[in-house]
């Protein structure tokens, strides 16, 4: 009902309200505005008590183009971070500063703004230096701590804390990453595993790689120890010396772990200038599984593997003699030194005169026994190391390996040597060292993390070990275990043997041996003369682990059962005892991989769960061409 003679107010206007009730909101509408003015101050003392207060224990010592050096004095620790902090690269904890009073981090290289120096009395110096950027896509910086006095023992430890690491040596038991590792602090050095199993193996290099993009190179005049914690530290170090040497590497950093290795990690050896005999891919490798104490007993044995080669039809291949072998047909090696339960003589790289007899004798017995491959075994480590190092850390360094690859490859480049360093570019092959036979890391499951390491350090033409393992203790290796580890090194440079496939007294597994043998040759070995051209011009590896096409995807960081081949193909053996399932995780938003198997094609970034392998298959994917 609407009451007449009476305008009705209109619902917004200030006209239609009292005098009392207009005080009252100019009242409520100050409050307000006070309360808001109130709220942004303590606002801005929140932001200012954050900076001066929350921040004060970190300084920024250094900035590069998009990254930084940041001093936290808490921790004294330093971390490589992106200018806008959302991004922690890596952290290092400097284990020799001390601990116990106020530790001030002063910059005495005044009005540089690329170089940062400190100095911590009657401890060490600090100098950091960011180096020129040059078009390149890695932002780098020299770290260089130098002692004060000749106690002082120099470790700076990276962590482990989301971040996987990889690069190094090799190990008794090779992890993919690195941080599953737990190895003491020791000289980073060649050695026999056979002998030292805590040690660093066979091949290595000063030069670790991080999944947040970063990668640290220690310089080769560094007398480095290098200890692993396990899912904690990567810790590099100098022990205490007369000499003094400074702890002295380079840090550098980029978007992905992809683009910093292919910056950073191309520089650690040389460009690849030549490329080894790629015609020893076609030919498996056959060891004798009988030794013999004559000349009559040896040829004998050969003729025997080469009729039962022939007779069961498994095509043309190489009789790879041991040293024992060898020194038996050749019989004038000095004998003054224990290598491997026998007595050897160590040559002395030093002296022209003696390389020059070692390479006319080798050479005579590649003419002699109408050979095309020679292995040049030795070097690894020393049994006086720790005399050494009291010495001088120079005697006990890989120099001797790397002038020991320098003789090999005057041989040509069908030689194989067994130890590696510095020596990437260098047209050789290089042999894995033997294997547990055994599913452990010791065994096949670290044989594609092995696989992986070589060639992320450069050595991508490596002759694995032996189908089965070659440390059996006089015992044969398992059917499956056979079957399985011929389906990984199918896909790997060559094939070698030295339990025959017939001692099983099996003609299934002689048969799928021969149908391996020849994948290998029709379908792998083009494929990796192709990626070798590929090498050669890039520099890209020729085996690369599955995040190399998607670094930024967290699930490709510990793949430690499957490889690329290029970025055409993805290797994905079984690799544990009695399965005929594993999951496989296809790597590439962009990418689609067709099983070679069934023809199904599937989408990169997709998990196969529970996906099929019976034990005479291998699970292959071929990328797709959009």
């Amino acid at each position: 009902m609407v009451r007449r003679g009476r305008d009705i107010p209109s619902p917004g206007g200030d006209a239609s309200l009292e005098p009392g009730v207009k005080e009252m909101n100019e009242t409520w509408k100050g409050a307000i505005g006070c309360l808001g003015v109130a709220l942004l101050s303590l606002m801005t003392i929140g932001v200012l008590y954050w900076q001066v207060v929350e921040k004060a224990d970190t300084d920024w010592i250094l900035k590069g183009q998009f990254s930084g050096l940041v001093w936290d004095r808490k921790t004294m620790s330093l971390s490589v971070r992106s200018l806008n902090q959302d991004k922690i690269f890596t952290q290092i904890e400097h284990r020799h500063l001390p601990h116990t009073g106020v530790t001030l981090l002063k910059n005495h290289c005044w009005f540089n703004r690329s170089q940062f120096c400190s100095v911590w009395d009657g401890v060490t110096e600090l100098q950091v230096l960011l180096e020129p950027v040059n078009q390149s896509v890695a932002e780098c910086y020299r770290v260089e701590w130098t002692p004060r006095h000749c106690q002082v023992a120099l470790k700076d430890c990276f962590s482990m804390a989301n971040v996987s690491w990889f690069g190094g040596g090799s190990m008794h038991s090779q992890y993919w990453p690195i941080n599953n590792a737990d190895i003491d602090s020791q000289p980073f050095i060649i050695s026999d595993l056979q002998d030292i199993p805590t040690g660093y193996g066979s091949v290595l290099e000063r030069y670790f790689l991080g999944s947040t993009g970063v990668a640290v190179w220690v310089h080769q005049e560094v007398p480095l120890h290098v200890g692993i914690t396990s899912r904690k530290w990567l810790c590099l170090g100098i022990p205490p010396s007369t000499e003094m040497v400074p702890l002295s590497y380079t840090v550098c950093v980029g978007d992905s772990l992809t683009t910093v290795h292919q910056q950073v990690g191309s520089m650690i050896p040389a460009a690849q200038s030549a490329l080894p005999d790629t015609s020893i891919l076609h030919f498996p490798f056959w060891r004798l599984q009988k030794t013999a104490d004559v000349v009559q007993k040896l040829e004998h044995n050969l003729k025997l593997l080469a009729t039962k080669i022939k007779q069961h039809r498994l095509g043309d291949g190489v009789m790879d003699l041991s040293e024992q072998s060898t020194q038996l047909l050749f019989g004038e090696a000095p004998l003054l030194m224990n290598w491997r339960g026998s007595l050897a003589v160590k040559l002395n790289l030093s002296n022209e005169e003696a390389c020059d007899w070692f390479l006319a004798h080798a050479l005579r017995l590649q003419r002699r026994l109408e050979v095309k491959y020679l292995t040049l075994e030795g070097g690894e480590g020393s049994a006086n190391i720790d005399l050494l190092q009291q010495r001088s850390w120079q005697l006990a360094s890989d120099e001797y390996i790397s002038q020991f690859t320098l003789l090999a490859e005057k041989l040509g480049n069908t030689t194989i040597i067994s130890t590696a360093t510095r020596t990437a570019h260098f047209p050789v092959y290089v042999r894995m060292a033997p294997r547990q036979s055994d599913w452990t890391y010791a065994g096949l499951k670290g044989l594609i993390p092995t696989v992986l390491h070589y060639s992320l350090l450069g050595y991508n033409f490596f002759i694995p070990d032996t189908v089965g393992g070659s440390l059996t203790n006089g015992f044969l290796a398992d059917e499956e275990l056979f079957v399985r580890w011929l389906q990984v090194v199918t896909f790997l440079p060559v094939i070698t043997f030295s339990t025959p496939p017939w001692a099983f007294g099996e003609s299934w597994i002689v048969n799928m041996t021969r149908s391996y043998i020849h994948r290998h040759q029709t379908f792998v070995v083009p494929l990796i003369v192709r990626q070798s051209a590929v090498l050669a011009s890039l520099g890209h590896p020729v085996f690369r682990p599955v995040w190399w096409v998607s670094p930024d995807d967290p699930r490709t960081l510990t793949i430690d059962d499957a490889f690329l081949i290029g970025d055409e193909v993805l290797v994905a053996p079984v690799t544990e005892p009695g399965r005929v399932h594993r999951d496989i995780y296809l790597p590439g938003s962009s990418y689609q991989w067709k099983d070679v198997n069934t023809a199904q094609v599937f989408d990169g970034g997709t998990l196969l769960q529970d996906y099929p392998v019976a034990l005479t298959d291998v699970a292959v994917f071929v990328r797709q061409k959009s």
